[in-house]
Parts: C-alpha cells; structure tokens; sequence
C-alpha cells in the first residue's frame, strides 16, 4: 500500500489549518488518514507547524512519500535533513557522532533565523504602530486647528456687527441733525417773508 505524508485540510472559510498526516495514497485529501504525525497553520506570521519529529522520521524510513507541500514542512523542521545524516550513518560516510553534531549546529543556525525574523516583525509591528499613532495625531491637530480659526470668527462676528449699528446710528443721528437744521431755514424763511410783506403794508398805508 503506497503512504504518503500530505495534508488534510480543516478549519473555517479562508481561515485553513491542517493536520499533517500519513495516509494512503489512494484516499480522499480530507478523508480517513492512517496517523497524525502534526498541524500546520498558515494563518500566523510565521506560519505555526506542530510536529512530531520521531514519528515524521519513522515513516520517512519506512518509505512514505511526502507531498511537495509536506517535504518543505519536514525541511523546515530539519526532519528531511536528519534523515539524510541517518543514511549516511547507514553508508558508512559518518559516524553517529558526527551526524548528531552536525544536526545540532544545523538546528542552533535555523533557530537563530526564526528568531531574528520574529525580532524583525515585531519591529516592524512596532514601527507600524508608530505611523498610525502619528498620523492620527497629525489629524487630531489639525482638526484642533480648524475647531480653534472657526471659534475666532464666532467670536469678532459680534463685534463687526456692533460697529455696523454704530455706524447706521451715526448716519441716523446725522440725518435727524440735518432735517432739523432744514427745518429751521424753513422757518426763518418764512419769518423773513412775513416781515417784508408788513413793510410792503406799511409802505402801502
């Protein structure tokens, strides 16, 4: 019975996880799966991969064959490179030794990358937070601004309206002068007219 190790895909809508599992070659993706050997979920940065090393390896040895997907899962977790140490222990090329040495400073120089990608995200994580809190800041004062021009004009409306009435009030109270003043002329007028027309009456007697 051919095996092969692949995923089996669970989870919501857009939100996939998987079981990474030994199964026969011959069954649905998502169907009856022989051994669960581990997880896999994309959804986190860096992906999440939960894997049992020893049984990964036993059945590497026992000739199942990963998907493309898998093998770069097992490459990832350094199982398709132990399993080449251990072949080569099989050969003769190197002893047991070696091999573990070797897997060992393979493993201290992967979890030094991991690690210094995860430093990097979340300095970038940090630096995004950083632009968003300025940006709403800028906003903020901006908006501050616009609050502060629009509560001086609110407040020299009043006063350029008082100068207006002071003004139509002079202009009145100028006016109200003048016709007096034209009133007056009127009447002395008038007096002049009644003056002349006696002495006409006297002249006349």
């Amino acid at each position: 019975m051919p095996v092969k190790i692949r995923l089996a895909r669970h989870g919501r809508k857009r939100r996939p996880f998987y079981y990474i599992v030994a199964a026969d070659s011959r069954a649905p993706r998502d169907g009856r799966y022989i051994e669960r050997i581990g997880s896999y979920n994309p959804n986190t940065d860096p992906a999440t991969i939960d894997l049992n090393f020893d049984k990964a390896m036993l059945w590497l040895k026992n000739g199942a064959v990963p998907t493309d997907t898998c093998r770069a899962i097992l490459s990832y977790e350094g199982v398709m490179y132990k399993n080449h140490l251990v072949k080569g222990i099989a050969k003769n090329a190197l002893t047991e030794e070696q091999a573990d040495a070797k897997f060992q400073e393979w493993k201290e120089t992967k979890l030094a990358k991991i690690e210094a990608k995860k430093d990097k995200l979340a300095k970038n994580a940090t630096i995004s937070l950083n632009k968003k809190l300025e940006a709403e800041t800028e906003v903020n004062t901006k908006r501050a601004e616009e609050l502060a021009k629009k509560n001086v004009v609110v407040e020299e409306t009043p006063e350029v309206e008082a100068e207006v009435t002071e003004t139509e009030n002079t202009v009145e109270v100028v006016a109200e002068e003048t016709k007096v003043e034209e009133t007056k002329v009127e009447e002395t007028k008038v007096e002049e007219t009644k003056v002349e027309a006696k002495v006409e009456d006297k002249k006349e007697g």
